[in-house]
């Protein structure tokens, strides 16, 4: 018995104060690694054309390929703008003569580009790409090089499936 009560006592912090500590050492690492998640990681292939294509076979491509929109482009590459594909039916819609659509072979798609090139660079994070595409409510943003040239696209789909694992 004499032997027990020689035992110290050391203090001990709370379990919930250990588990509330830990809780924050893994908050702080999630949120670092968030933060270094660029857009130049994650980015997809851009859906691309250039400035002097026809809005006729742009849109025989986007039907094609079941895109609704693309990155315009000029001949260095550059980000001219972006076109949906609900801006070329509305655009359709208003200029239908007679049911005829040959106009739509003269013109080129440069002329429909209805949205300023938003974009973002390869070293964006891709949280401030999140911000921007929930601001300007769209679906995907262009990524594009130093030199301003357009190399990828940031979509809802790239957030969804890199974003979970750091909720989670």
């Amino acid at each position: 018995m004499g032997l027990l009560k020689s035992r110290k006592r050391t203090a001990t912090m709370p379990r919930n104060r250990v588990v509330e500590m830990a809780t924050q050492h893994v908050h702080k690492r999630t949120a670092r690694e968030i933060r270094k998640l660029t857009c130049g990681r994650v980015m997809l292939p851009a859906h691309e054309v250039d400035e002097l294509d026809s809005m006729d076979s742009v849109m025989r491509t986007m039907t094609a390929k079941d895109w609704d929109h693309v990155m315009v482009t000029d001949d260095r590459g550059v980000l001219v703008g972006r076109v949906h594909a609900v801006d070329l039916l509305k655009l359709i819609r208003r200029n239908r003569i007679n049911r005829e659509l040959h106009w739509m072979e003269a013109v080129p798609i440069s002329e429909v580009v209805t949205q300023p090139p938003l974009q973002v660079s390869t070293r964006t994070p891709l949280m401030a790409a999140v911000a921007l595409l929930l601001t300007h409510d769209l679906n995907q943003i262009a990524v594009v090089d130093d030199e301003g040239g357009l190399v990828g696209m940031v979509s809802n789909a790239v957030v969804a499936r890199h974003l979970p694992r750091f909720l989670l």
